[in-house]
């Protein structure tokens, strides 16, 4: 079983060389925290918040999987080089479509940067109403 390395706030954080591997490889979820039962609520991940990550061939995100509580709903997987390649750096962004349910959604984003291995976001509940 892989290290699931989870977020910590950068700001408790002293080394600017810490800060920056620690948002590059996190995953971040941006999405309205109440839903309506049945219809669609667009979810958005991105890598890394005020650091970008790198997109060389041996060292980019090669996916992001969305789950509610322990239930994998959404993933999408990338190639080296999606976000220009050797050299570049980006925020690797994606945004799912899912059908809200039950009355209460615990989103948790996940990541895999083929040089660091798993990374977990801070969970974002939604409230879904009938």
């Amino acid at each position: 079983m892989p290290t699931i390395n989870r977020y910590v706030d950068i700001d408790t954080v002293e080394r600017e060389s810490r800060k920056d591997y620690i948002d590059r490889h996190s995953p971040f979820i941006h999405c309205d925290t109440t839903a309506k039962a049945g219809e669609v609520l667009a979810v958005t991940v991105k890598m890394g918040n005020e650091y970008s990550h790198p997109d060389d061939f041996d060292h980019y995100i090669a996916n992001m999987s969305l789950y509610n509580g322990e239930t994998l709903i959404a993933r999408a997987d990338f190639i080296a080089g999606m976000l220009g390649g050797q050299g570049m750096k980006g925020h690797a962004t994606v945004t799912f479509n899912i059908v809200a349910s039950g009355k209460k959604m615990k989103l948790v984003a996940q990541s895999y940067c083929t040089k660091h291995g798993v990374w977990e976001s801070t969970p974002v509940e939604v409230d879904v109403a009938e």
